[in-house]
């Protein structure tokens, strides 16, 4: 059984990785858009609304992953209901885990191997957040470049008595 379990598992995690990464190309290819670019460097309310597009983008991915995971249990006769097997997927996805339904001790060890999965790929969606919010920062700057020389130009020109 132990390697039935690592079999699937191996699979599952191959799958939702394969996922994860697509899912992500996908966003980094709208991100480099120039239109995007010109767009988010000009507004707090662009760059905001982009950081909320990546934010569901990157659920959506998580919500294929746990409904991946919840079909197999659902197929493995875990549960009696998708309900339940959705149920559970999420919190060993999401490393909750409250322990009120639990899998067979046939395919316990592919629930541990969800919840480590979990753990990554929402660890890989977070540094990608940050990344992505990163760059817009910095386009932010590189817009407001131009506009602080002027300035900042003009106050020494003050200062000397010009």
């Amino acid at each position: 059984m132990l390697l039935e379990n690592l079999v699937v598992a191996v699979l599952m995690v191959s799958l939702c990785v394969c996922v994860h990464f697509f899912g992500l190309t996908g966003l980094i290819a709208i991100v480099r858009r120039d239109h995007f670019k010109r767009k988010s460097a000009t507004s707090l309310i662009t760059q905001s609304a982009a950081i909320v597009v990546v934010v569901m983008a990157l659920f959506f991915l998580h919500t294929i992953e746990i409904w991946m995971f919840a079909a197999l249990y659902s197929f493995l006769g875990e549960f009696q209901t998708f309900e339940e097997s959705l149920y559970f997927s999420t919190s060993t996805f999401t490393t909750v885990g409250f322990g009120d339904l639990y899998l067979d001790e046939k395919w316990r060890l592919l629930s541990a191997i969800e919840s480590a999965a979990g753990f990554l790929l929402i660890g890989w969606s977070t540094a990608f957040l940050v990344s992505i919010t990163a760059k817009l920062r910095i386009l932010e700057a590189q817009f407001d470049a131009p506009h602080k020389e002027k300035y900042s130009h003009d106050d020494k020109d003050d200062y000397k008595g010009n």
